[in-house]
């Protein structure tokens, strides 16, 4: 049985590390917070190009040739992981690379071997990983995972549609975890390039057509400059929801320790009052022996 110092330093110890747990929720809340403003602000944006790029698809018959879009056999393929930089997350970085994995497993039984295929692993954890599996990544892309920007987003996304312009690789597949609610991320695949110009993808967007536009030169010029942006805006999406996501699974982590330390807490207390009053006793038993 411990003694009660021993139990006393346990329970500092605890309120130690309880401590530490409520200060990174708190700071995980913020930045999920933080996040998810970014995201709303950004959705009235996405919808309204993505109205656009909707009539002008409606709108424009000779889309074949389009860059973005041409469809070519599958020989190699490049894909685009995200997770932390961190860890006392959860599981959500242990997800992740699951996730990869089973994407990687994917292409491997189309026939494609390692060297076919390009990982870039956006996240420390997420290149940790990558390397595991025997992928070597190009660059450190961890500063992505940390503070989602803009600019970033543009350069990353222009260097991808480049490589798949100059027909380095034959498709772009995106892998994160979407921010469904703070306890609740969800794995997500999703194809980047080729980009699909079926405009029955934006049907369920309400959009009024394309007489709403004066469009000049002409729709295809139009189309050209309109669909890197889409793309653009794509990569700067998934970088703020994958960072949203980490910060929920963060703070839902940090809630459950926390809890899982307040019940530990309460157990032990208990165990040190009913042992301080058993040696309570025990000291009145020998003082009142040792008077008789």
């Amino acid at each position: 049985m411990s003694s009660l110092k021993e139990i006393k330093d346990r329970i500092n110890s605890i309120n130690g590390t309880l401590k530490i747990t409520s200060a990174m929720k708190m700071v995980a809340t913020s930045k999920l917070r933080k996040a998810q403003n970014a995201i709303g602000n950004l959705v009235p944006y996405q919808r309204q190009i993505l109205h656009m790029l909707s009539d002008l698809l409606s709108a424009e018959t000779d889309t074949e040739g389009e860059v973005f879009a041409s469809v070519r056999p599958l020989k190699k393929a490049a894909i685009v992981a995200f997770a932390s930089n961190s860890s006392l997350c959860g599981a959500f970085n242990s997800n992740a690379v699951r996730h990869l994995s089973e994407t990687v497993e994917k292409y491997r039984k189309l026939g494609l071997r390692n060297e076919d295929i390009i990982v870039f692993p956006v996240g420390r954890k997420m290149a940790d990983g990558a390397r595991k599996m025997g992928f070597a990544p190009d660059e450190d892309y961890s500063r992505l995972a940390d503070k989602p920007s803009y600019e970033d987003a543009t350069a990353f996304a222009r260097k991808l549609m480049d490589m798949f312009t100059a027909k380095e690789v034959d498709r772009i597949e995106l892998v994160y975890t979407h921010c469904k609610s703070t306890s609740t991320q969800i794995p997500v695949n999703e194809t980047y390039l080729p980009v699909s110009l079926d405009s029955s993808l934006y049907e369920n967007e309400e959009h009024h057509g394309i007489s709403d536009f004066i469009i000049e030169p002409d729709v295809h010029t139009v189309l050209e400059t309109l669909l890197p942006k889409v793309l653009f805006l794509k990569i700067y999406t998934v970088m703020l929801d994958a960072n949203a996501a980490e910060h929920a699974a963060r703070l839902m982590a940090m809630q459950l320790a926390t809890d899982n330390g307040n019940q530990l807490l309460d157990e032990i207390r208990i165990q040190y009052n009913k042992q301080r009053q058993q040696e309570i006793t025990n000291e009145l038993q020998d003082i009142i022996g040792g008077s008789l």
